[in-house]
């Protein structure tokens, strides 16, 4: 079973943080260069610069065809409001299995369960957002599945879904805004993405 500390909500990891009370406190994994678990800290916290190393996950879902679905960061979030991105991302909470925070937070999101989803590898990276000032400072666990079901977005999460090919997806990388860390995780996870939509859907 998963666990939530006692002074972890049990709201979105991703969720503003507007209460005083310690009830409302979400509380990061800090994680050494190997990934091992060495303490938490509260999530805004672990963001400010230079930004503390934290586990957090990144799942890339496709539908039959191999589009990978893309999410609009909602407008009211603190942290890259707007931006496009991968099909989820988060962080687990302290003492939760990354692959179970995956599919969790994915259902919270999206609504949809992922089909077949598996590990795809981790990467390390150090993103700052040029809006925010906030620092991704990141142990991030990848995982790539299938869309099971219709999407019925969380719009305090999600402003808009799209399902994008690999010509579409440059398309609008070109023309919109993506999140700082979405190029990176996308590439440390192709491996796994090219196992498993196939060499004809062109990642």
């Amino acid at each position: 079973m998963p666990i939530t500390p006692a002074t972890a909500t049990h709201r979105s990891p991703d969720a503003s943080d507007t209460s005083n009370g310690t009830a409302d406190v979400i509380l990061l994994e800090l994680v050494d260069e190997n990934g091992a678990t060495i303490g938490t800290e509260e999530k805004l916290a672990a963001h400010q610069p230079p930004g503390l190393l934290h586990r957090a996950f990144s799942v890339f879902l496709f539908d039959e065809r191999g589009r990978l679905l893309l999410q609009q960061r909602a407008l009211g979030k603190y942290h890259s409001p707007g931006v496009w991105s991968n099909t989820c991302c988060g962080h687990p909470y302290p003492g939760e299995a990354p692959f179970a925070a995956a599919a969790r937070r994915t259902h919270e999101e999206l609504g949809v369960s992922p089909s077949l989803l598996a590990a795809a590898g981790t990467v390390r990276y150090n993103h700052p957002d040029p809006v925010s000032g906030l620092v991704e400072q990141e142990y991030n666990h990848l995982f790539v599945g299938l869309v099971q079901g219709t999407p019925r977005p969380d719009p305090e999460e999600v402003a808009r879904i799209v399902y994008a090919t690999p010509a579409e997806l440059a398309e609008r990388h070109a023309r919109d805004t993506f999140s700082a860390w979405f190029m990176t995780v996308l590439d440390a996870a192709r491996p796994a993405v090219r196992e498993l939509t196939g060499p004809t859907a062109g990642w």
